[in-house]
């Protein structure tokens, strides 16, 4: 696929935006060919390329180094490797382990995944990370046949999201737009582009890698206007699509994913191992007894139950409620492509960097690790040896 640079437009003045908006068309325009082939392109230019590989911060003295919930996404696994060795450069124990969204993905000695599934005791979407030892990818087809379904049943709340934001589903639209109070302009906004999204898609779906149909086209479809309709207007567009999104997510249907006994039953079968993330979203599952190695009690966006969680995984395992015990995992939860795609430097999802967790190093929260018997040593070897078993 070619390289593609998002279009230097002039920035249109606050009532030059508005008369804009009112007077757009649903046709996609020349400009917005040019925005969507930028933000589905997966090739790298050499200055994005030169831009990975240089991290954002340097940790002279962390030698170990733990990083099984990070997503690759498009970004090239070499240029990755090369800013996690420039971020740690005296790093001499580690696990490290990428975990995309429902695709297979290696990094040195081992394969990881994050699987979309379904809780029926807690009527709610899940997530499970599953690793396991690359050389064990000809025993993994029948979960590679689970993902390719969940894959695309996952691809398809896009389309789900842009039916309701362009107005195809006017009941729920207007909901959003009381609940949120949302301008016209804004509403119009938001479902006109939605409506271009839709016939850019329609027209340029057959070469469309999977990877690229995700909720994040939207909201990187609304960035690349920003040139023209300016920040202001945009920036609100973008509040309301957001709000649009989770009534979507909040609606979508679960019956179509696998269940999470499932998926962990398949990945048990080849010897992978299985960690629950985003506990503050997911900590009822503590309550379920499944058949994992352990549970994430942090990540950049879960850090309010941090240390009631470690303290819960202690008093079961002190209890033996589980036939292994459950080891403490954080994530850094790193989406690669938005150190490329995201037009806010500092947003949270740029600032992320694999292996930079620094609860391991609150004084606090040590303190209770120490208190159950775990660190990040200890948890990189007994998590090794599980999965080399």
């Amino acid at each position: 696929m070619k390289q593609h640079k998002s279009p230097v437009l002039r920035v249109a003045q606050p009532q030059e935006a508005l008369a804009e908006v009112n007077g757009l068309s649903p046709a996609p325009t020349q400009d917005d060919e040019r925005a969507f082939a930028a933000i589905t392109c997966t090739a790298l230019t050499p200055e994005e390329a030169a831009r990975i590989v240089v991290p954002a911060e340097v940790l002279p003295r962390q030698e170990r180094v733990l990083a099984v919930h990070w997503h690759p996404e498009f970004v090239p696994m070499p240029l990755i490797r090369q800013r996690i060795e420039a971020t740690f450069p005296a790093c001499g124990h580690s696990l490290i382990i990428p975990t995309q969204h429902n695709e297979i993905t290696t990094y040195g000695d081992y394969a990881g995944v994050e699987v979309d599934c379904y809780s029926s005791g807690f009527n709610q979407k899940v997530q499970l990370l599953i690793h396991f030892r690359a050389d064990r990818l000809d025993k993994a087809g029948v979960l590679k046949s689970m993902l390719a379904h969940t894959a695309r049943y996952r691809s398809s709340q896009l389309f789900e999201f842009l039916h309701v934001l362009s107005g195809a589903d006017e009941a729920r639209l207007n909901m959003v737009a009381a609940d949120t109070g949302a301008a016209e302009e804004t509403i119009r906004f938001a479902r006109l582009h939605a409506q271009k999204l839709l016939a850019l898609l329609e027209r340029h779906h057959a070469a469309l890698p999977l990877e690229t149909l995700k909720n994040k086209l939207v909201r990187g479809f609304l960035d690349a206007q920003r040139p023209r309709y300016g920040e202001r207007l945009v920036t609100r567009v973008q509040s309301f699509v957001q709000a649009v999104k989770l009534r979507v997510k909040a609606q979508f249907p679960m019956q179509y994913f696998y269940r999470a006994t499932e998926v962990i039953e398949e990945a048990r079968s080849f010897g992978a191992g299985v960690v629950i993330p985003h506990p503050e979203q997911f900590w009822p599952i503590l309550l379920a007894d499944y058949d994992v190695d352990g549970y994430e009690v942090w990540n950049p966006q879960s850090q309010r139950y941090t240390e009631f969680l470690i303290d819960t995984l202690a008093r079961k395992n002190r209890k033996g409620w589980t036939e292994r015990r459950q080891l403490v995992f954080m994530g850094d939860d790193t989406h690669m492509s938005e150190k490329l795609r995201n037009p806010d430097p500092a947003s949270d999802k740029v600032l992320r960097e694999i292996g930079v967790q620094p609860a391991w190093d609150d004084i606090g929260i040590r303190k209770r690790l120490l208190a159950s018997g775990m660190d990040r040593a200890c948890v990189i070897n007994e998590y090794t040896a599980r999965l080399n078993a």
